[in-house]
């Protein structure tokens, strides 16, 4: 009787579905396909996922790929990270791929090579420019800007604890400075075009809010946003459906409405007034300051490279962000088309400040899905000194790439603020993962520079990786994006210090490396 029941209402729900698709005027599909319509809505739905499993192979997915995934959740977990049986990659067909030339012998590596996953920076942040706070960066491989707001507060403590334990920084991205940043790690603390956390009530910069922030936590260095991969030139939105009462208080604005912040800033107006914006930072805060940009125009750059080449004033970084996209949900226009991917972007913006003889006297530093060992060994060869890693950090917690960011239903809980979702992400654990990432895969570029015959990634050089061009073809690194002799290389003082720094109880042989 419960049987024939349970039938008799799945038929009359059925026969509702069917009258109701068959009258409705919405849907074309449905009205001539009534009921069985909706498995194709459905199919729709889950295709993500099903591409993710089923249909694509392990090198074909975007953004990352499966064998990329596997990699990050592997090593997170502290799992075997290791491949057989070979490649998945047509390795002879594969344009664009960057091949690593290692070195039969190694003249400039002693047989002490570090291999715990040590790994500073190979220049000082805020030291040329003498800043009362400079100081030399623990590690190469940092958290990228992420907003409290576009992720979770369980997602953004996952974050800190796990660079707090890896020994690393992380970026608050430009949405203000959150409790949940404040569980260890070092902090860069980024000023976007809406100036959350130190705007007055109409929305303009105050610096006497930026110093209280300032001082409340362990603040390293100042990152002025001008414009980010995702979406360059269109300035941040974060939906209202985030915008909770938490989030309005932190970033002082109203609660369930729409946080647009603007394209471009209204504390200065062009390179000569940014740069005096910087000088302010740096002088009322004894901090490094720099500026974070994806690139299009040129002049900028140009303009910047010829006013600080009176080494008056100056940024004490540079963040080169890709065009590729990336945690921001955007238009697809402007994930697709606008400004440079980053290896083109990058290899301009290098190239203006090293034909002034300025490369030694700031810090490069990338994101654009560089942490993955491949990727961050072509951004250290063309000239970077440190990276910032984010969607693969994402992985490292739990994200799925089930590539909701920008619909407040991400189901792993780490870009939302639903708190069903988010209470599925456990942050003690997450961290954990998190900072077994970030150290293998400084472990990783470790292997590789050993591998190569240096240091120090940072002494990797454009000539030691080469690019396939077309079928049986490559060309170096350099010819690919013209670089001349000694660009993406470090200076001499600076080689031998990081050398040194990496070995300091290692004596080198002082003949030129094979």
């Amino acid at each position: 009787m419960k049987l024939s029941r349970l039938v008799g209402g799945a038929v009359v729900g059925v026969a509702a579905l069917a009258v109701r698709d068959l009258t409705q005027k919405k849907h074309a599909l449905q009205r001539n396909y009534p009921v069985i319509a909706h498995a194709r809505y459905w199919l729709e739905t889950i295709g993500p996922e099903l591409r993710q499993y089923i249909v694509t192979s392990n090198e074909e997915e975007r953004p990352f790929t499966r064998d990329q995934r596997t990699w990050i959740y592997a090593s997170s977990k502290e799992e075997n990270n290791y491949f057989g049986f070979g490649t998945d990659m047509d390795v002879e067909h594969t344009q664009g791929h960057a091949y690593i030339k290692h070195r039969t012998f190694a003249d400039q590596l002693p047989d002490d090579h570090d291999k715990s996953g040590r790994l500073p920076s190979a220049k000082v942040l805020g030291g040329p420019r003498g800043r009362a706070k400079a100081f030399r960066p623990a590690s190469v491989v940092n958290i990228s800007a992420m907003s409290f707001g576009s992720m979770s507060s369980a997602a953004i403590t996952a974050l800190n604890k796990g660079a707090a334990e890896a020994g690393c920084m992380h970026n608050t991205g430009e949405g203000g400075l959150s409790p949940y940043h404040r569980n260890g790690a070092d902090i860069v603390l980024q000023i976007g075009t809406a100036y959350f956390g130190c705007r007055d009530e109409a929305g303009n910069f105050n610096l006497a809010k930026l110093k209280e922030v300032i001082d409340s936590a362990p603040v390293k260095a100042i990152e002025i946003k001008l414009s980010q991969g995702a979406k360059p030139g269109l300035g941040g939105l974060l939906p209202a459906a985030k915008v909770t009462q938490e989030i309005a208080d932190i970033r002082g604005i109203p609660v369930g409405k729409d946080c647009a912040s603007p394209s471009r800033h209204t504390a200065f107006g062009d390179v000569d007034s940014m740069l005096d914006f910087v000088e302010l930072l740096g002088a009322e805060t004894g901090l490094p300051v720099g500026i974070k940009s994806a690139v299009g125009e040129m002049q900028f750059w140009h303009d910047l490279a010829r006013l600080m080449s009176s080494r008056d004033r100056g940024v004490d970084f540079v963040t080169v962000d890709g065009g590729e996209g990336g945690t921001g949900a955007s238009p697809l226009i402007f994930a697709d088309s606008i400004a440079l991917p980053y290896r083109m972007g990058f290899s301009r913006v290098y190239g203006t400040f090293a034909e002034l003889g300025l490369t030694d006297d700031l810090t490069f530093i990338s994101s654009a899905k560089l942490g993955l060992p491949d990727n961050a060994i072509v951004a250290f060869a063309l000239g970077t000194d440190m990276i910032n890693v984010a969607r693969e950090a994402m992985l490292s917690i739990g994200c799925i790439q089930s590539q909701k960011c920008h619909t407040d239903k991400c189901p792993t809980g780490v870009a939302t603020q639903n708190p069903w979702l988010v209470h599925g992400l456990d942050p003690v654990s997450k961290a954990e993962r998190c900072a077994h990432y970030i150290t293998t895969l400084r472990k990783e570029l470790v292997k590789v520079t050993a591998a190569v015959g240096v240091a120090h990634p940072g002494l990797i050089t454009a000539n030691d990786v080469d690019i396939f061009c077309g079928d049986y073809e490559a060309r170096s690194l350099a010819a690919v994006y013209g670089y001349k002799d000694g660009w993406g290389e470090l200076g001499p003082d600076l080689a031998d210090e990081i050398t040194r720094l990496m070995h300091p109880q290692a004596t080198f042989n002082e003949k030129t490396p094979s």
